[in-house]
């Protein structure tokens, strides 16, 4: 695996790779990689002839009062996985290589932020929406994949690599879970063993509210019993159990349509997100 840290280096290497006809696949990821991320370069790997992955801690997704400096960077162990997956390329840009000197460009998408994790976190999707434009446009993938388990990020760079024509495919890979139905995380690592414990509660209410609607129960009442099984297992705050249409995110109050069950709530100092898909009876 080669490994480039500067902008000149990586368009000679995915130049390379053009010259010899090959595809492209783009795994992003901001590093503390996990059986998760594995997963997204295994299906990479079905998908195009050479896997680039990159990583980068990206400030501009992170509130002041968020854990940017806190935020897990193992990069030697991250290469070592990546390499044994067999990711022919890490893209490893700093924050001077990815906002240089006067950088002054925002990239924010309307309607499919609005709510959610967009409410709960202002500014956090323009951040988002930035940079991974930024890594569309030096890298010029083929497809680009992420995980489900950010369902909210996904349907944002979907919508923004239609609006801009970016001319690549966005796939989402399907959340990638512990053996207690938790999904993979890197924030997992900042809960203690007791509160550890304890999240198993979160795949568990969100399990329970999404067999409820699906088989025709009141969508006010399965999210309200949600949030009181998330608060008796020491949640708090939640900051929200709510069902959106799966497209465009807008909130649903029967299952007319393909939805998701989207969560978001902390446990102890750790915010953990998760969602569930829901399909209307035929």
């Amino acid at each position: 695996m080669q490994t480039v840290s500067d902008l000149q280096s990586l368009r000679a290497a995915i130049g390379s790779f053009r010259d010899d006809g090959l595809s492209i696949a783009l795994v992003p990821t901001m590093g503390a990689l996990h059986a998760g991320h594995m997963a997204l370069i295994e299906e990479a790997k079905r998908r195009a002839d050479r896997v680039v992955a990159s990583i980068f801690v990206n400030p501009r997704q992170f509130a002041p009062n968020e854990d940017l400096d806190a935020y897990p960077r193992k990069e030697k162990a991250d290469a070592a996985m990546l390499e044994e997956a067999g990711c022919a390329l890490l893209w490893l840009p700093d924050v001077a290589a990815m906002y240089p000197a006067g950088f002054a460009t925002n990239v924010s998408v309307s309607g499919v932020t609005d709510g959610l994790d967009g409410a709960a976190r202002p500014g956090h999707f323009d951040g988002v929406a930035t940079v991974v434009s930024k890594l569309f446009n030096q890298v010029r993938p083929d497809v680009a994949l992420f995980g489900e388990k950010d369902y909210q990020q996904l349907a944002v760079i979907r919508r923004m690599a239609i609006d801009l024509d970016m001319g690549l495919e966005v796939l989402g890979v399907p959340t990638q879970r512990e053996e207690d139905g938790l999904a993979l995380s890197s924030r997992n690592a900042y809960l203690s063993p007791e509160e550890r414990e304890a999240a198993r509660a979160l795949p568990r209410a969100l399990g329970d509210a999404a067999r409820a609607i699906a088989g025709g129960g009141d969508v006010a009442e399965a999210l309200a019993k949600a949030v009181a099984s998330l608060e008796k297992a020491g949640f708090g705050p939640i900051d929200y159990i709510s069902l959106n249409d799966a497209e465009t995110l807008a909130p649903m109050k029967t299952l007319a349509r393909p939805a998701r069950l989207l969560a978001a709530a902390r446990m102890g100092r750790t915010r953990l997100i998760d969602n569930l898909p829901i399909e209307p009876s035929q």
